[in-house]
């Protein structure tokens, strides 16, 4: 039985995956964390990371950008493995998480989703097939309430388009402002953002005559939740290291 503690238990997400784990005969919420800290279910929520009434054996972080120095603190000096699924991470947070795994066993993806996982495959596959020959451009739709944008799943889906292109491609946010012909080197990235829309993805290859579209759209956040509760099984037990959904779907 794998003991979980959340971090952002109170919120929608945290909520989400209590409710599956609570569904699951192999794993348990031990603890949340929230700085609400209201209990709502049968296990303890405290206000911080180190106010935890015991070591769990995996934690999943569905929480705030800002909470992530105290939380990888924590895990490294309790050895204790993170998936990390909160989204709206700078590049010098982005390093220090990179940097915790070569201590402790960490899942970091910017979605985890199968299906957006499939889409970003399907993506580095079509660029493989269509080259440099067609316009790539990706819109991103999510909630009103959606701090961050874009998505760190549109920035995901951009590497993995860039990723299989011989020139280095420059993402581009905004061209209200732009009076010029795009640049073959673009990668646009568009954000909507409205009503309870969970999240909306679709990335265009715009050729000469014909249109290409990969989408996915998810229905609800369970899947976001059940890819988060996956991953707190894959990790436990596994050695330091930096995981993503790749590894876990070859486990």
């Amino acid at each position: 039985m794998v003991k979980i503690a959340i971090t952002g238990a109170c919120g929608k997400m945290g909520r989400v995956i209590a409710g599956l784990v609570n569904e699951r005969e192999d794993c348990t919420v031990c603890a949340g964390i929230d700085l609400l800290g209201e209990q709502y279910a049968d296990f303890p929520v405290v206000k911080k990371v180190f106010d935890l009434p015991e070591k769990p054996d995996v934690i999943i972080d569905f929480s705030h950008p800002s909470a992530l120095e105290e939380l990888l603190n924590y895990c490294k000096m309790k050895n204790v493995p993170a998936v990390i699924a909160t989204t709206g991470y700078d590049e010098k947070q982005i390093n220090e998480i990179k940097l915790a795994a070569q201590q402790i066993p960490v899942f970091f993806t910017f979605n985890l989703s199968l299906g957006i996982n499939l889409l970003a495959d399907l993506a580095r596959r079509a660029v493989r097939v269509l080259g440099g020959q067609f316009d790539v451009e990706i819109v991103e739709k999510h909630h009103n309430l959606k701090k961050d944008a874009p998505s760190g799943t549109a920035i995901m889906l951009a590497e993995a388009v860039s990723g299989e292109l011989p020139d280095k491609m420059k993402y581009v946010y905004d061209r209200h402002s732009v009076r010029k012909p795009r640049d073959r080197e673009e990668i646009g990235i568009h954000s909507v953002r409205g009503g309870t829309i969970v999240g909306e993805h679709d990335i265009i290859f715009a050729g000469h005559d014909e249109v290409i579209t990969l989408s996915h759209s998810a229905q609800s956040k369970e899947v976001f939740a059940a890819g988060a509760v996956n991953a707190a099984i894959f990790l436990n037990g596994k050695q330091a290291g930096l995981y993503e959904m790749s590894d876990l779907l070859k486990n």
